[in-house]
């Protein structure tokens, strides 16, 4: 996945995904749309993603939503998702691998700051190849991977 913008990696994932119904594939999951989101998002389908991110009013909803605008670039607009998505349970989780991924690049505050984070995608982006650009590279598919696994976890059932 690039930092920003970027088109469709793959007409036939695409395709693919239109076909599924997350409900049915998914089911059984946290967060099916969140899965689709995700998905749209890995190939680089944008106005899919944000189709799906946009309709799914829950936190997974509004990170997968900021993430794609950060992606577009559009800063102030992916701060405003993450603002809605609130502390999401993945980050903690991001932060310990944005700390082995970054190096001494950028100092990771002690709890994750997706803010900060798309201060740094802004600047990695104007540095294609840079030492920047592959660690912000490298914490985004951390960070996608993490919140996909949390979409797609068993939902529980209480009895």
């Amino acid at each position: 996945m690039p930092l920003a913008g970027g088109t469709c990696s793959s007409p036939q994932a695409r395709i693919e995904l239109a076909a599924l119904r997350a409900g049915d594939i998914f089911a059984g999951r946290h967060s099916p749309r969140g899965m689709l989101a995700g998905l749209y998002l890995y190939f680089s389908c944008m106005d899919e993603a944000h189709e799906v991110a946009q309709a799914l009013n829950t936190p997974e909803g509004c990170f997968w939503h900021g993430v794609l605008h950060r992606q577009e670039p559009d800063p102030g607009n992916a701060a405003y998702w993450f603002r809605r998505a609130g502390a999401h349970p993945v980050y903690p989780k991001l932060r310990q691998a944005a700390v082995s991924l970054v190096g001494e690049l950028w100092r990771v505050p002690p709890a994750w700051d997706p803010f900060q984070f798309i201060e740094v995608c802004e600047q990695a982006r104007v540095q294609p190849g840079s030492d920047l650009e592959i660690a912000a590279r490298a914490v985004q598919r951390a960070e996608w991977q993490l919140l996909f696994d949390y979409c797609a976890r068993r939902e529980t059932t209480s009895a």
